[in-house]
């Protein structure tokens, strides 16, 4: 499959639908509620029971779901295999994104891997179920890459985690 040109598309961005929300299946829901409160650090909205959580922020209502409605006590999906392959969560500058790279590092959560993207800067994990977990945040739009027609050049360069973090100072 090759990748479209966004400008080509027929829908309209007023009519487009956006992204509401991901849902987990995870095998441990209070592992999993620490993971994304303790380390991303999302706020748990709602909780029902022991089977599933809500977890947000900047009060809206929900944007990850988590639930063992199929998947109490089950093993990590096989690597490999379809599925997500990560979701990503927006930081709104450099210094909370380096905060939240500190509060992995504290958990001691490994980075799978970390890149600057030239329109972002990207740091890669997985969560205690092996869901593939994307912490990032976005240049300024005038500060991406571009080509002399104004298409937007991303890039795969290495991301300087040491300057990252002095972003965020311990």
């Amino acid at each position: 499959m090759t990748p479209t040109d966004p400008s080509s598309e027929q829908t309209s961005t007023a009519t487009a639908p956006t992204l509401g929300h991901v849902h987990l299946k995870v095998a441990d829901l209070q592992r999993a509620i620490d993971f994304y409160t303790d380390v991303v650090g999302l706020e748990l909205v709602t909780l029902y029971g022991d089977q599933a959580a809500f977890l947000s922020s900047h009060g809206y209502h929900h944007r990850l779901g988590l639930n063992t409605w199929d998947s109490r006590g089950a093993e990590a999906a096989p690597t490999g295999h379809p599925g997500l392959y990560h979701s990503a969560f927006l930081y709104p500058d450099r210094p909370s994104l380096a905060r939240a790279l500190r509060r992995a590092m504290a958990a001691g959560v490994r980075l799978t891997g970390k890149a600057d993207h030239g329109v972002s800067e990207a740091l890669y994990l997985d969560d205690p179920d092996g869901n593939g977990v994307e912490l990032y945040r976005d240049r300024p739009e005038a500060e991406w890459p571009r080509d002399d027609t104004g298409k937007i050049l991303m890039t795969n360069a290495p991301l300087d985690i040491d300057a990252l973090l002095a972003e965020a100072p311990a």
